[in-house]
């Protein structure tokens, strides 16, 4: 599925970055976002609207726009009231009695998961091979190393854009690897967030994940964690070694060896 991407800004003196951005990740530059309608052949917009780098829908203009935030919003919530070492997602990957992991987010995505792993003291490495995503990704972590707040996070945190299928293997062993492929929606779900309705239109749905496994399992030094639907069948069709269940999701958990006691 091709998709036409190019960058813009929203007020003059945004110009500069959204040069830099289009230069650093290979787009097309158009300049003010204004003279979006002479390019008609474009589906998405990456707009800089006052330093902040944002993905627009064009056919979708009433949906907000896209953003990666580890500073406001719904990551600020989750880092002060999300629960700590007691949410399920750090029970999946195995955080108790002290054990700091290095994790390998194979399917960053909106970076979200691989933040909440670094607030809890994780090192982790953001894999995303989508260009306009990672792009997102590099902005967000940007702005996030110059706020107080997050600064010591973002420090656990680094980016590569690479496709885990092809590169996975050459990336040094972790800990932990993490994934969460783009899954299809049941029925009306998909419409539920407009949010994931923009991203799947831009990402597509991973019908290469199941590929994902062998090579996550080759270079987990403990486990391998997959976040599913609880209604989708395991990755690769592979019964996990244990599940930790959700409401609506469940962490499917590959174990290599068991995580060692911390003194």
């Amino acid at each position: 599925m091709m998709i036409n991407v190019a960058v813009a800004y929203q007020h003059p003196e945004d110009a500069t970055q959204a040069k830099t951005i289009a230069a650093k990740w290979d787009f097309t530059y158009i300049g003010d976002f204004a003279a979006t309608s002479n390019h008609p052949d474009l589906d998405f917009i990456l707009r800089v609207n006052e330093q902040v780098l944002e993905l627009i829908k064009l056919d979708e203009p009433k949906l907000s726009p896209i953003k990666v935030d580890f500073v406001e919003g719904a990551s600020a919530h989750r880092r002060k009231f999300g629960g700590g070492r007691g949410q399920d997602i750090a029970k999946a990957v195995g955080l108790k009695h002290g054990f700091e992991p290095t994790v390998l987010d194979a399917t960053a995505g909106l970076g979200r998961d691989a933040f909440v792993l670094a607030s809890l003291g994780c090192k982790v490495t953001l894999m995303e091979r989508n260009p306009v995503v990672a792009a997102l990704l590099d902005d967000g972590i940007a702005r996030g190393i110059l706020n107080v707040d997050t600064q010591a996070i973002i420090n656990n945190m680094s980016l590569v854009h690479a496709s885990s299928i092809k590169e996975m293997a050459e990336q040094p062993q972790h800990d932990i690897v993490y994934l969460d492929p783009m899954y299809p929606h049941k029925g009306k779900s998909a419409l539920v967030k407009k949010e994931m309705r923009v991203f799947q239109s831009l990402v597509g749905e991973d019908h290469d994940a199941d590929a994902l496994l062998a090579p996550a399992k080759a270079i987990a030094e403990y486990r391998v964690v997959v976040k599913r639907p609880n209604y989708a069948e395991p990755i690769n069709g592979q019964k996990p070694s244990t599940t930790i269940k959700m409401k609506k999701n469940r962490f499917d958990i590959y174990v290599n060896k068991g995580i060692p006691k911390q003194h």
